[in-house]
């Protein structure tokens, strides 16, 4: 009977560095639109800093007036929006689940770190979402802050009358709000270009 001899493989094109080696190179595709990034758990050093300092930047949401703070914020736009001349009602609930919906994602999804200099960057590579209650789940605050969006969509959808188009629309809105708040998507980073 034969023998079979195999032959190892030759590295691919791709995992050759540019000086010829076969060191393994990690190199971002040129045509992705999205970049998906999982951040690493804090080191020890990091943990230690969040632990002896209270969090400054996300403390606050807990407090009494901070909750009332975001209907007082939808309120205002709406009435911003119904002074608009031209506009609809049915596109001033629209453009204010929006507005909310796109600035609470800047706010608690987008940037990252404290603007304060007190704990040797401990909190610089979290978002203000991943810094609320130490990273705990399902408790009153994020609760609330998840609730906030859908009561916004649920409103919106009965003032513009179940019109279909806006239904899509402002569905889509709120899960751009709500979506990033799960549990699931917790240190994870979804970037366009």
């Amino acid at each position: 009977m034969p023998s079979t001899v195999i032959l190892p493989e030759e590295p691919a094109p791709e995992s050759l560095s540019p000086q010829g080696n076969s060191q393994a190179t990690h190199r971002r595709r040129s045509s992705s639109i999205i970049s998906i990034t999982h951040v690493s758990e804090e080191t020890f050093e990091e943990k230690i800093d969040q632990e002896t300092e209270p969090n400054l930047n996300a403390n606050w949401v807990g407090s009494k007036g901070a909750w009332v703070i975001h209907i007082v914020i939808i309120i205002f736009l709406k009435i911003f929006y119904n002074l608009v001349p031209g506009v609809t009602n049915e596109i001033s609930w629209s453009l204010t689940n929006a507005t909310y919906v796109i600035g609470s994602y800047i706010m608690f999804h987008l940037v990252k770190g404290i603007p304060f200099e007190f704990n040797s960057g401990a909190y610089d590579n979290l978002t203000m979402w991943e810094q609320l209650d130490e990273g705990d789940f399902y408790t009153p605050s994020k609760k609330f802050l998840v609730g906030v969006p859908i009561w916004l969509f649920l409103m919106t959808t009965h003032y513009s009358h179940y019109d279909l188009q806006l239904f899509i629309i402002n569905l889509l809105i709120c899960l751009v709000g709500v979506v990033p708040k799960l549990p699931v998507f917790d240190r994870l980073r979804i970037s366009l270009f």
